[in-house]
């Protein structure tokens, strides 16, 4: 109950609407776009000012720009690799949205990356990449340089009873790295299979004033409610400082600038001012020796083309709620409060004031998250620590658009590692401070139930 008379004061004092706002349809506010379609996420910010609207278009380019080897004659987007998971930002996000994981029709690595590391705390926190590999595997490589490896997934169903007589089946994924090219890993290796998210609502949720996130944290559960969210601490590259994280499966990086600058690096071999040099260890030697796209000692990603891509990901605005008056989604959004959901996927917070994109500013939305870490238990962890974040913790995701998935995406896989298989399963993979209101909805009559799963599809 803390949680809940905290966020009320901070909603007043931020001259906010209450948990219950009838607007809850708008979900990113004067923000919000109503689009149904498959362009549904990747509509600019409603009243996005026109020079910015030039802007956001410039970015979604870059966004969706195949970047080529090196040296090229494509100006400015050579520089691809040398080793990569793909070669545009939009292939992980596909239509703005969420990535998937391998399926027997479609075996690739695209839109499901592993990060590595190995024991121990890095530079400023962060976690120490696998000598041989680095920290995350690369499934592909430019002409000459062999790819690093790949993974083979299998999966084992286990069956889950629920009241009323109903069972749901989830499936336990396990994860093999195969055809690696470099020679064995360290045994102790760390992996973390990570899904792309989906992209919109970005900057609304930089905008949530670091002050009202903080005043939710409770990691001594001092309340005894079970739930003992804190924040992750991560480091800021352009401030030179330790910072709030907020994006990410663990909220591992603080801004939608360094996310963004991460991504270009991590998953296609793309430098910036941001992030110099490129993925290539010691141990691959044709990495090393490959050409690059830095020249005169410039990134491959000059600042213009990253502050585009910057605010492109800060602007997509954020879908509109459907069937928000149907009897049985409003009862399904009463039994989210009941059965202990709000408690980490908090439905409203009110932006502040950002000086260089003002739309985005005092803006009431309903995000369904409280961008904390939480112990989610044994069944989701991948047992790999991210600065502050534990192997057991994730960042509360926000559930805004989750309904539209499939319309955008074409699949209905969620959760971290894209595992469940809708949203029930996800709900029921739940553990850890999530394992009583896990349990409560397993115990919801087959009304109740579908109720329930009714309203998260409207969002």
């Amino acid at each position: 109950m803390r949680r809940l008379f905290v966020y009320g004061i901070l909603l007043a004092a931020c001259g906010g609407a209450a948990a219950t706002d009838p607007n809850e349809a708008l979900s990113g506010g004067t923000t919000t776009v109503v689009d149904t379609t498959r362009d549904a996420f990747s509509r600019p910010l409603a009243g996005l000012q026109s020079g910015r609207r030039d802007t956001f278009f410039l970015g979604n380019a870059v966004f969706n720009t195949s970047w080529v080897s090196a040296p090229a004659s494509a100006d400015g987007f050579d520089g691809l690799g040398p080793l990569f998971n793909t070669a545009a930002c939009s292939n992980c996000h596909f239509k703005d949205g969420r990535g998937k994981p391998p399926t027997p029709d479609d075996d690739r690595l695209v839109g499901l990356l592993f990060r590595l590391s190995v024991p121990g705390v890095g530079e400023h926190g962060g976690t120490v990449d696998e000598p041989t590999y680095g920290g995350q595997l690369q499934p592909n490589g430019i002409l000459g340089v062999p790819a690093e490896g790949n993974v083979a997934i299998s999966y084992v169903e286990e069956s889950v009873a629920l009241a009323g007589g109903e069972t749901a089946s989830l499936r336990r994924p396990t994860y093999r790295l195969t055809d690696l090219a470099y020679g064995p890993m360290r045994a102790d290796v760390l992996v973390s299979p990570r899904v792309a998210p989906a992209m919109i609502g970005l900057g609304l949720l930089e905008a949530i004033p670091e002050a009202a996130i903080r005043a939710l944290e409770d990691p001594d559960d001092r309340d005894g409610d079970g739930i003992s969210g804190r924040a992750n601490l991560v480091w800021d590259v352009r401030r030179g400082a330790a910072a709030m994280g907020r994006f990410g499966w663990k909220a591992g990086q603080p801004t939608v600038e360094q996310q963004t600058a991460g991504a270009f690096l991590g998953d296609m071999g793309i430098s910036s001012s941001l992030f110099a040099g490129q993925p290539c260890t010691q141990a691959e030697a044709e990495c090393l020796a490959a050409p690059t796209g830095e020249a005169g000692g410039e990134p491959e990603l000059t600042d213009t083309k990253l502050g585009w891509t910057t605010l492109y990901g800060r602007a997509l605005a954020v879908p509109a709620r459907r069937n928000v008056d149907a009897a049985e989604v409003r009862r399904g959004r009463t039994l989210f409060d009941q059965v202990g959901c709000a408690a980490c996927h908090v439905a409203t917070w009110v932006t502040g004031e950002v000086a260089d994109l003002p739309e985005l500013s005092r803006q009431t939305i309903h995000p369904y998250t409280d961008l904390l870490l939480h112990d989610l238990g044994d069944g989701l962890a991948d047992g790999r620590p991210d600065f502050g974040a534990d192997g057991r913790e994730w960042r509360t995701p926000p559930l805004w658009g989750i309904g539209l998935v499939e319309t955008v995406n074409g699949h209905r896989f969620f959760l971290h590692d894209g595992r469940a298989r809708g949203v029930l399963e996800a709900v029921l993979w739940h553990g850890g401070e999530a394992q009583a209101a896990r349990d409560r909805v397993v115990a919801l009559s087959p009304a109740d139930r579908a109720a329930l799963i009714s309203f998260l599809e409207s969002l």
